[in-house]
């Protein structure tokens, strides 16, 4: 039987490590990344006290949002954003890391619903110039900040990005971004989160500043694709 307890500690302990390799003393936080994996093994985590999800496939993700209405967990959509799937991600999600569009963010905020709280947005940054990942420009952030941040129903966090293979530098570049951004618009108060690291390159994130770190595969195991989608 797989051990998530095991499993979790591990990744855990990987993140303190870096962080007392950085000298930092600041907080990093964990986001379990559930994409393919049965509610039963969310459940198993969420009882080790894992409360942030992420997940790429909104089908899959809405089906197990419903079926798991009973724990209190803050569910983030990693995935690329659709224009047509934005009122399911608006209505489903506590945050979104993928926005790379500014008619995107638009059409979240139009569809988030009153009654809920400001949907947390991430700005996904194509940050090595990869052909195969979306993201915007980093030439573009700036101009995506001056108009997200006065959209009523979002509330702006940071950058997210996913750099090409062993590419640390990447990972200093999105840090000198998300402080440019911080001194261009110091009155932008919600603007704390580096989303980087996975679970192949979670040291060289960390040691850049990554404020939340994305892992699957440490944390669950190999992905099952039998789950619907």
């Amino acid at each position: 039987m797989y051990d998530f307890s095991q499993a979790r500690n591990q990744v855990l302990q990987q993140i303190q490590n870096a962080c007392d390799t950085a000298h930092r003393s600041d907080q990093v936080d964990l986001l379990a990344v559930s994409k393919t994996h049965s509610h039963d093994a969310i459940r198993a985590m969420y009882a080790l006290g894992q409360r942030a999800f992420g997940e790429n496939y909104l089908q899959e993700a809405c089906a197990k949002i419903d079926a798991l209405q009973d724990l209190e967990i803050q569910w983030h959509f990693i995935g690329h954003v659709q224009r047509n799937k934005t009122k399911l991600i608006a209505t489903h999600f506590a945050w979104v890391h993928g926005v790379d569009r500014l008619i995107i963010a638009q059409r979240l905020s139009d569809q988030r619903p009153e009654e809920m709280p400001a949907l947390n947005i991430c700005i996904q940054v194509n940050i090595d110039g990869q052909d195969s990942k979306d993201g915007c420009d980093p030439q573009d952030v700036m101009a995506m900040v001056e108009k997200i941040q006065h959209l009523p129903h979002l509330h702006l966090r940071g950058l997210m990005v996913i750099p090409a293979p062993n590419n640390s530098e990447a990972f200093f570049q999105t840090q000198k971004l998300f402080r440019e951004v911080a001194t261009r618009y110091p009155m932008l108060k919600s603007w704390d989160t580096l989303s980087m690291g996975m679970s192949s390159d979670l040291l060289p994130a960390v040691e850049a500043g990554a404020t939340l770190v994305r892992v699957g595969t440490a944390l669950f195991g190999s992905r099952d694709y039998s789950q619907d989608r």
